[in-house]
């Protein structure tokens, strides 16, 4: 019985505290995103006739990108410190607070710290509060449209297109044989 818990015990701190088989969802996936946004925000942005549209979306996107990475891996970073779960905040305000602190002193100096700091823990901290809260509603709808199998596409009783059953189709096969043969036995004669 002892060595049960104590297994118990061992296999949960490990598995806190061993990279997770989530990163590609914690850390990969979001910087992906960020990528792409940044290449999205540089489609818009007010330099791109000064500089070139594929040069400041290119720019736009690897700076979203490596924010993302930085913020992402500080909260990693974090979460195996403290041995926590991937869902509690205050690894994303630690992990926010302290990347942010990193990019903004080498941006900004002192006060540049301080600023970034803040902005990211807020918003690192935001955007994570608004994920776990809208996970489950898109977990549920993706569900609702990958386990249905023929009712995505329903189409109406008047179409000439029908999805037939296996009676149907079984009928169908033995009216095309019974056709097949009769084409057959007028070109024989």
């Amino acid at each position: 019985m002892d060595s049960t818990s104590k297994s118990n015990s061992e296999e949960q701190v490990s598995s806190s505290s061993s990279p997770s088989s989530d990163w590609k969802e914690r850390f990969l996936l979001p910087t992906l995103l960020a990528g792409v946004a940044g290449g999205g925000a540089g489609l818009v942005s007010k330099h791109r006739k000064v500089h070139g549209l594929a040069n400041i979306c290119a720019t736009y996107a690897t700076n979203f990108a490596i924010v993302t990475a930085c913020y992402c891996g500080a909260r990693e970073f974090v979460r195996a410190s403290r041995t926590g779960k991937p869902d509690d905040l205050l690894n994303s305000a630690i992990g926010g607070f302290g990347s942010g602190a990193i990019l903004g002193r080498l941006q900004g100096g002192q006060l540049g710290a301080v600023r970034y700091s803040v902005m990211f823990a807020v918003v690192g901290t935001t955007v994570d509060y608004a994920t776990i809260r809208v996970k489950p509603a898109l977990r549920s709808y993706y569900d609702s449209l990958v386990n249905k199998k023929d009712d995505w596409l329903k189409l109406p009783e008047w179409s000439p297109i029908q999805v037939l059953d296996e009676e149907a189709i079984a009928a169908k096969r033995a009216r095309e044989e019974e056709l097949y043969r009769s084409v057959h036995n007028l070109k024989d004669s």
